[in-house]
């Protein structure tokens, strides 16, 4: 599992999340994430792709939806889930996914099954994306 990247308020950061102790300002800002996909799903607020699994966040609850099939079709996820801005699929492990708040991240390795937050807290969070 690589680190994770963060774009909040304090600027562009690279979060360990193995050791959430460690936290490194970059020097420069995160680049932009791809335009959102067209998924033609109704409040889409942010989503991932990795293969054919997409996860997308939207304004409703729960938060999360899932595809494995590039869209076909999609299950609920997350439901434990505060009101989220964006989400990470761990492309060396698909299992692995960030979700993220305005101010805190989620982390789960059971593909969105089981959630743990990070005790890393961080102010106005905007995006996430795996470094690696």
């Amino acid at each position: 599992m690589s680190g994770l990247l963060v774009a909040c308020a304090l600027g562009a950061l690279s979060l360990d999340v193995e050791d959430e102790e460690e936290v490194t300002l970059l020097d420069d800002d995160l680049p932009a994430k791809e335009e959102l996909l067209e998924l033609g799903l109704p409040l889409l607020v942010a989503a991932d792709r990795v293969g054919s699994r997409i996860l997308a966040v939207v304004d409703r609850r729960p938060p999360l939806l899932v595809s494995n099939d590039a869209g076909s079709t999609w299950r609920e996820l997350g439901g434990g889930l505060p009101a989220g801005v964006d989400v990470a699929i761990d492309p060396d492990s698909p299992d692995t996914i960030a979700y993220c708040t305005d101010g805190r991240i989620y982390l789960s390795r059971s593909g969105g099954v089981f959630w743990e937050a990070l005790e890393t807290e961080l102010p106005d969070i905007t995006s996430i994306r795996w470094d690696g």
